[in-house]
């Protein structure tokens, strides 16, 4: 693989991740990618506004602070989609997105995730009715689910939900096969 080759596939693995998943991502990978950040806590943090001496509405000596708000530290979570792939008008998991989804168990049983809980979202492209969609997102979801199980992962760790077309990957082309996934998000 030439040089150019090789960054011309990496710039796709960061511009377009969903596309350049040829073969299964690897165990580690995945850990990696839904391991929680490691972030100090801002709970219980008060910022309180300090007032120069020059400022001519600078508090009297012994005043209290008065409190500035503070942003809410980020919602998002780690994540991870893959490409799964299923029958046609189907939730039936193809035997070629097996291998994923063994190392996505594997990934969920590592020391590093052992205690987490995740939800498994379908997604789907903006083709067809909206319940129709809603509806196949959600059983697919389940079949992926119900593959974790079967591997090892506790039901208890995991929910599934269907997310039809809402979430596109891809909103700029809503009928493109990025936008069929399935996300893992962790909640912990």
């Amino acid at each position: 693989m030439t040089i150019k080759t090789f960054l011309s596939s990496c710039l796709l693995c960061a511009v377009f991740p969903l596309w350049a998943q040829v073969a299964a991502p690897s165990t580690e990978q995945m850990i990696e990618q839904l391991k929680a950040p490691r972030t100090r806590s801002l709970r219980n943090l008060t910022v309180e506004a300090v007032a120069a001496k020059s400022a001519p509405d600078a508090p009297a000596v012994g005043a209290t602070p008065t409190p500035v708000d503070v942003a809410p530290a980020s919602t998002v979570r780690p994540s991870l989609s893959l490409l799964i792939q299923f029958d046609f008008n189907s939730a039936r998991v193809r035997p070629e997105s097996q291998q994923a989804l063994a190392n996505l168990a594997t990934a969920l049983l590592s020391d590093e995730l052992k205690d987490a809980r995740f939800a498994v979202e379908g997604h789907t492209d903006a083709q067809g009715r909206v319940d129709y969609n809603q509806k196949l997102s959600q059983q697919r979801a389940l079949a992926v689910r119900d593959v974790l199980k079967i591997q090892g992962v506790a039901e208890t760790r995991l929910s599934a939900s269907g997310k039809g077309a809402s979430e596109l990957a891809n909103p700029a082309d809503p009928l493109a096969a990025e936008n069929r996934r399935v996300r893992i998000v962790n909640l912990d």
